[in-house]
C-alpha cells in the first residue's frame, strides 16, 4: 500500500517519452515499448540481407552484426541513449540488454558465443560518468544469455576527442592503435561478443576487432542497443 501511494505523490517516468509508468511497467512504458524501432537482424543472421552485417565485410571479419534498435535522431531511441550516457540511467543499459539478450536467446544465438566484451571508456570518462554505458547494456546481456562479461578485457589507451561529427576516414583514424587486451587469456580462442551503445560507421568496432582478433580470439561478433 505504502508503495501504490509512493508511486501516485512520485511517478516514475518513463526514459523513452517522459510519462508517467503505469503499475507493472519498468523504465519504458508500454506505448513506447510498442513503438520503438526494433531492427529484428536477428533474423537475417549474418547473410547479405542484414545490413549491419554487410558494414564490415571487406574491413574485418565478423561473424555476426545485430543491433536492438534504429537510431531515429529526435526520436524515442535519442532520448533513451541521452538518459543512458548522460542522465545517470545506468539501470536503463541493463534492462535494455535483458530485453534482447532474451530475444537473442530465443533464436539460440546465446549458443554462439562465449564471452561479452564492451568497448571500454577512457579513465577520464569513466571518473566523470561513473559507469561506462557498454558494460551496463553487457551485463544486461550476460545475465538473460548466461554469458560471462569481462568489462576490462579491453582498455581504451587514450581519450579520443567525439565521434559525433566525423566521417568514416576521421572516425578510423581517431580510434585507430587506441584499444589493446591486457590478458589476451580472456579472449583467447573464444568467440567474442563485442557491444557498445549506438553504431554509426562501425569505426569503433571494427578497431576493437582487429585488435581482440590479433590477441588470439577466435571470432568476434558485435551487439549494439542502436544503429545509425
Amino acid at each position: 500500500m505504502f508503495e501504490d501511494v509512493l508511486s501516485l505523490l512520485f511517478p516514475e517516468s518513463c526514459y523513452a517519452c517522459s510519462g508517467a509508468l503505469a503499475r507493472g511497467e519498468k523504465f519504458i512504458c508500454t506505448n513506447c515499448s510498442i513503438k520503438l524501432p526494433y531492427t529484428d537482424f536477428h533474423v537475417h543472421g549474418a547473410t547479405e540481407h542484414n545490413p549491419l552485417q554487410r558494414r564490415f565485410w571487406g574491413k574485418v571479419p565478423v561473424r555476426f552484426a545485430f543491433a536492438y534498435l534504429y537510431f531515429v535522431p529526435k526520436g524515442r531511441v535519442q532520448r533513451l541513449l541521452h538518459q543512458l550516457k548522460y542522465k545517470g540511467a545506468q539501470e536503463l543499459g541493463e534492462h535494455l540488454g535483458q530485453r534482447y539478450g532474451s530475444l537473442l536467446s530465443d533464436h539460440q544465438y546465446n549458443q554462439h558465443f562465449d564471452v561479452i566484451v564492451p568497448v571500454p571508456l577512457h579513465k577520464y570518462k569513466m571518473r566523470r560518468r561513473g559507469y561506462n554505458q557498454a558494460e551496463s547494456f553487457g551485463l544486461g546481456l550476460s545475465q538473460s544469455m548466461n554469458l560471462p562479461s569481462y568489462g576490462h578485457a579491453l582498455v581504451r589507451k587514450a581519450n579520443t576527442a567525439t565521434q559525433t561529427r566525423k566521417n568514416r576516414f576521421d572516425r578510423w583514424k581517431n580510434v585507430e592503435d587506441v584499444f589493446q587486451v591486457p590478458r589476451p587469456e580472456q579472449v583467447r580462442d573464444k568467440h567474442v561478443l563485442l557491444v557498445d551503445d549506438v553504431m554509426t560507421t562501425g569505426a569503433t568496432l571494427e578497431a576493437c576487432a582487429v585488435v581482440l582478433l590479433a590477441a588470439g580470439a577466435k571470432e568476434v561478433s558485435v551487439v549494439t542497443i542502436a544503429a545509425a
